[in-house]
């Protein structure tokens, strides 16, 4: 059987390279919104973080969500952020 390539990506808070499956997707979607992509497979601009606060508070301070998504994120898009990863990471 032929081996198959496992799709890699950084995550944005921690900088560690892991498999996509890892990672949750925060996607910038075509009307502006900025949102988590737990499918993976949602239209827009995407970049990956670990489902953990600590790497979600790595990537706020030094501002690379906005970097990668090439817009400004409000609080209020980061609060969801957090409550929905505090929800995944309790789940796993």
């Amino acid at each position: 059987m032929k081996i198959r390539k496992v799709p890699l990506r950084i995550c944005i808070g921690c900088q560690e390279q892991k498999s996509k499956k890892e990672l949750v997707r925060i996607v910038r979607t075509p009307e502006g919104n900025i949102e988590m992509d737990l499918t993976g497979k949602k239209a827009g601009r995407g970049t990956y973080i670990c489902p953990r606060l600590q790497c979600l508070d790595f990537a706020i301070k030094g501002k690379r969500i906005e970097r990668n998504l090439k817009q400004a994120v409000s609080p209020t898009v980061v609060a969801e952020l957090s409550e929905q990863l505090s929800k995944k990471e309790n789940n796993a």
